[in-house]
């Protein structure tokens, strides 16, 4: 299914962002008039037709501001990382989104779509392939899931005849310019400090960061109230998981860098994650631990899901198999 805007103007919170500036740069493509928020100027924006509306999620009155006049509201902005103070992850992700769903009230706008995240329901086991239908677990190792989970679960709550809503769930985000897994990967590759954790290689689902913003594309043009989407969560990848480290590797031969070597005991990881959790926790320094133990679990599980409900509703399914996203990383297929 290719996507054809069924509306003219758009709000992207977050646009500055890896998956919110991809989200813009489709939607000026296809001819869309687009705002962006966020509360920094963000360069990878000029060059695109986008009306920057500086301002914090936090504060309503700029939030509307941006909203006002808009059909639709992207709303990816988000405090991300696995340590920190919950309170700091709660103030961005429950109440600002909050906020953004009061403000799509106060000014008119009928149709929500919220990026959010596999992390939201997982428990810490291995996922191989489960469906939306997994329940949340009622435990979790890090503030992110926790606090996006309760955005989610607002998300999901606020539709109704006035107002469509649905959460996005794409899985570990990646391309060109990455600043997130892809640099977090290579900058250890370079330090030769990157070591496999656990014996086991699980597979893991990935998503392009090109079709992660067609995704929410796609689920825009069928959103709207009443329709099968609102009020609905849809995991999203290349539908094709890979071996995580072997992923890894072939992120590292995109730079001349060679594979991963080494490897440390999952046990050994998780005692040593929990002492850095709780020399950090005591000292607080303003680095992040070196390890947790919620990377350690994400790191040693399987994490692959059904992407079948979000192809059936919406006609999602990835333009790019994985090898051919690799070669664009590499400069291969540009």
């Amino acid at each position: 299914m290719g996507f054809k805007p069924n509306f003219e103007r758009a709000l992207v919170t977050g646009a500055g962002g890896f998956l919110g500036s991809e989200i813009a740069r489709q939607l000026c493509k296809a001819g869309v008039k687009v705002r962006g928020f966020s509360r920094h100027h963000h360069m990878v924006l000029d060059s695109l037709p986008v009306e920057i509306f500086l301002g914090d999620l936090l504060d309503l009155p700029s939030l509307e501001r941006a909203i006002s006049g808009c059909e639709i509201v992207f709303h990816t902005a988000a405090k991300v990382g696995l340590w920190g103070p919950e309170k700091d992850f709660e103030q961005v992700n429950v109440q600002g989104t909050r906020n953004v769903i009061e403000a799509c009230r106060l000014q008119g706008v009928r149709r929500l779509v919220f990026t959010s995240s596999p992390s939201v329901i997982f428990n810490g086991q291995d996922m191989n392939g489960p469906n939306e239908s997994l329940p949340y677990p009622s435990h979790y190792e890090s503030p992110y899931p926790k606090t996006k989970a309760a955005a989610e679960k607002n998300i999901l709550g606020a539709a109704d005849e006035n107002l469509a809503t649905v959460a996005l769930r794409p899985h570990l985000i990646w391309g060109p310019n990455d600043p997130h897994l892809v640099k977090a990967v290579l900058e250890r590759g370079k330090s030769r400090a990157l070591r496999r954790i656990g014996s086991e290689n699980k597979k893991v689902d990935f998503t392009f960061v090109q079709d992660a913003a067609r995704a929410h594309l796609l689920a825009a043009q069928e959103l709207r109230p009443g329709s099968i989407l609102s009020g609905k969560a849809y995991f999203i990848s290349q539908g094709e998981p890979w071996f995580l480290w072997d992923f890894v590797d072939a992120i590292l031969e995109s730079a001349g860098l060679p594979p991963s070597k080494g490897q440390i005991p999952k046990r050994a990881a998780l005692m040593v994650a929990f002492a850095a959790e709780n020399f950090y926790r005591i000292f607080r320094p303003a680095s992040q631990p070196p390890l947790t133990r919620f990377i350690v679990k994400e790191l040693t599980t399987a994490h692959w899901f059904d992407i079948s409900a979000a192809t059936k509703d919406f006609g999602y399914w990835p333009q790019h198999t994985m090898s051919e996203a690799l070669k664009k990383l590499s400069g291969r297929n540009p």
